[in-house]
Formats: structure tokens, sequence, C-alpha cells
């Protein structure tokens, strides 16, 4: 049975982080005190889940997060550090601080720390997501106890409705660009001008020309999608943009 913390103090650890060329000693009062803490925990850096939609929309809704009291969002994994450095730019997730849980002492202290050698993993940190206010737990998320690794609750849209359920949640723009695209780059700078984050896909490296048509039923570049809605092009996009 899964440990529900809320109420309670998280546990009291130190973490060795390496930063640059040196180590140094991140504590939870480092992390906690006197802070409000979104913090999400999952089984490890680089899998399926975690990198495809756990972590990637805590950092798309780091901002909205932040506006609605969120000092930091923590992403804690049975890691070491130099593991979750690599994570972190592999995944350009700046908004967020990743902590190496590497001996499970935390997760432990959770008690969230779970044995996965079944899969070679050894033992990790059950998926889970809690808020925190100085240091207490309010708030805990935590998946239900089924086989696999169940992704139903700890995401950052369900952490963002119970912190604020009116909140005003980021537009969701992806443009599909190519190298050398001139049109490409105005419409990024459109989007940039306008303070509009955007999530780019760039044919021949991250999908093909067939992709494109598949889902735009065009093949030139740059493509705007905004909320699900197919924008168009450049000059699209300046008219849309322009109201």
């Amino acid at each position: 049975m899964l440990k529900n913390m809320e109420g309670q103090n998280v546990p009291n650890c130190t973490f060795p982080v390496r930063e640059g060329d040196a180590w140094k000693q991140v504590t939870t009062d480092d992390l906690f005190k006197g802070k409000k803490v979104v913090v999400f925990a999952l089984p490890g850096a680089f899998t399926p889940t975690c990198s495809s939609t756990h972590l990637p929309r805590y950092e798309e809704l780091a901002s909205t997060l932040g506006e609605n009291g969120v000092d930091d969002i923590l992403c804690i994994s049975v890691n070491d550090t130099f593991v979750m450095n690599e994570w972190k730019k592999d995944q350009n997730a700046d908004s967020i601080t990743f902590i190496p849980d590497g001996s499970g002492t935390f997760s432990d202290g959770m008690g969230m720390l779970v044995d996965k050698s079944d899969i070679g993993f050894g033992n990790r940190s059950w998926r889970y997501s809690m808020l925190v206010n100085d240091g207490v737990v309010e708030k805990m998320f935590i998946e239900p106890e089924v086989d696999g690794d169940p992704f139903e609750v700890s995401d950052a849209d369900t952490m963002l409705d119970y912190i604020n359920p009116k909140a005003k949640k980021p537009t969701a723009i992806t443009i599909f660009t190519k190298p050398g695209c001139g049109h490409c780059v105005r419409a990024k700078d459109a989007l940039n001008n306008a303070n509009l984050g955007y999530e780019e896909i760039v044919l021949g490296s991250d999908a093909t020309f067939r992709s494109l048509s598949a889902v735009a039923g065009s093949t030139t570049t740059p493509q705007i999608f905004i909320d699900g809605n197919k924008i168009g092009g450049a000059d699209d996009l300046e008219k849309y943009l322009a109201g």
C-alpha cells in the first residue's frame, strides 16, 4: 500500500548535485522552506511516458503555475545527477528543477519507493505528484496501484486544476518548418513578437514531408496550427495575429 503524506512534512534529505565541475549538497530545506512547490516524481529519466508526456507538460504549464503562486517545480527520480542533468538538456526543460534521488532516500521516506526489478530497474519511485507548502504536503496525486506504469492523475493539468480550476492555460501552437525557409523564420518571429510559445517540428529531423502532407494537406512550409486549428502559412499567421 502506497503512503499518502498529506498533512505531513516531506522527508529530511540531502541530494548530491553536480553543477558544472563541482559537487553541491542540496537539502530539502533549500528546496521547500518558505516556498510553494509542485513536485512530480517518476520511474526514470529518458523513459517513454516520462519523456513524451509527463515532463513536457509540466514545462509547458510552468509559467501558468508560476502565475498561480507556485515558486518552483521539482522533478524527482531515482537516477544519479549526471543522468538527470543530461535529461534536462535533452528535454530543454529550463523551467524545471531536476532532483536526483539516486539512492532513493527521499522516495523511500515518502513511502513511494517500489521494486521494479522485473524490468531491470531495481528500486524506483512510483509515479505521483504533490503540492508542498513550506515543507508540508498539502495534496498528493498518486497513480493507482496496478500493473505497469499508470499515468492518470499525476499530470500537470490535474495539478493546475487543483490549484486554480479557472486558470487560463497557454495556447497550444505547433509550427512545421524546414531548414533554410525564410517564411518559417518570419512566422517564428511573429510568434515570438506576440510572446506566444510554440513547438517547432523541423522537416527532415522531426518529421517527413509525408507527415506534413497527412496533417496539413500541404507540403509547403511553414504550416501553423493553433489549438488544433490549421492557420496556414506565414501570411495567414500574420493576419490571424492582427485579429
